[in-house]
């Protein structure tokens, strides 16, 4: 049986912060952006999820098609719903994290993502969306103080 609502619903995603230690310094993997909003800008890998799986799915999926990435252990970070974070509507994103070793970090970007990279913690790009803020966040919560 299908239902609806007369309100409106938020779209809900899932975002992934991958890290390794490279060279004396922790690297995150981030991903240039194909299409707008924010397209040719960097941001967390990531995208909605599909009415038939789960968030884990969901940053799982993404993860993969956007950077080539598959079976890692991630961890649930925190959920950020601030109203104006996403420009095209109403979106809340849960934040997952892991960490690759430099031989399970080969990365490439696909789908959604034109380039996936990996940049020193303490000297990002300008990014996309809230994910500096997510970023800072998490790098205190773990521990990997940039």
């Amino acid at each position: 049986m299908s239902y609806t609502y007369e309100y409106e619903r938020p779209a809900v995603s899932a975002d992934i912060a991958v890290f390794r230690y490279e060279s004396h310094v922790f690297q995150i993997l981030l991903i240039r952006r194909k299409n707008q909003p924010y397209q040719g800008m960097w941001a967390l890998p990531g995208g909605f999820m599909e009415m038939d799986e789960t968030l884990e799915e969901a940053a799982a999926r993404e993860l993969e098609e956007e950077t080539g990435l598959k079976n890692l252990d991630l961890k649930q970070f925190s959920t950020f719903s601030q109203v104006d974070r996403d420009p095209r509507t109403r979106v809340i994103t849960t934040v997952y994290y892991g960490i690759v070793s430099k031989e399970n970090s080969l990365a490439k970007g696909g789908d959604d993502a034109e380039l996936a990279e990996w940049f020193p913690v303490n000297d990002l790009p300008q990014l996309g969306f809230d994910h500096k803020i997510i970023i800072g966040l998490l790098l205190d919560q773990i521990g990997l103080n940039h």
